[in-house]
């Protein structure tokens, strides 16, 4: 595994299971494997590094994600709390602990939810024949409110969500 993966695979398991703030650079530094010195030079700083921890995280969400249809969506949801582990949305974490005060980690945060309203607001436009905003916006609530709602309910919820979802999109397709 080189540096970088390393690094970033050691800073995503200790910023997701730990916190953002609670994780200091010394911990990544052990963590890692790595000396402070390398870490610096790869990471930059912390915020620089959540960045790059968070977009990697996107890029393999989204990856997993299979957005043919509302079924399939929650069904993905749920295959990924499954092998990832129910802690909530990283993003949705990372952003209520910095307080939106820090522009390379807000950027990324953004960019994921702008992805995610896109592919769900694509899929309800698919599906239904039409685009539909109010109706994108029930079924990402219902998908971000069973991303959370797994953690202290379990991934039955997620199955819950998806029937719910699939009930909206199928009564604005008919």
């Amino acid at each position: 595994m080189d540096i970088d993966a390393r690094l970033l695979e050691a800073a995503e398991r200790l910023f997701d299971g730990e916190g953002f703030n609670a994780t200091g650079m010394g911990r990544l530094v052990r963590e890692s494997g790595l000396s402070s010195r390398t870490v610096y030079k790869h990471a930059g700083s912390k915020n620089a590094l959540m960045a790059k921890v968070l977009s990697e995280r996107q890029r393999r969400f989204f990856a997993h994600l299979d957005a043919e249809s509302t079924t399939a969506l929650f069904a993905s949801l749920r295959s990924w709390v499954e092998q990832e582990g129910a802690r909530g949305c990283l993003f949705f974490r990372v952003h209520a602990e910095t307080g939106g005060g820090m522009p390379e980690i807000e950027a990324v945060v953004s960019a994921y939810h702008t992805e995610l309203h896109g592919l769900i607001a694509a899929l309800v436009a698919r599906e239904t024949g039409a685009a539909d905003a109010v109706l994108a916006d029930r079924v990402l609530a219902l998908f971000e409110g069973a991303t959370t709602a797994a953690t202290y309910r379990g991934t039955a919820v997620i199955d819950a969500a998806s029937a719910g979802a699939a009930q909206l999109v199928a009564a604005a397709a008919s």
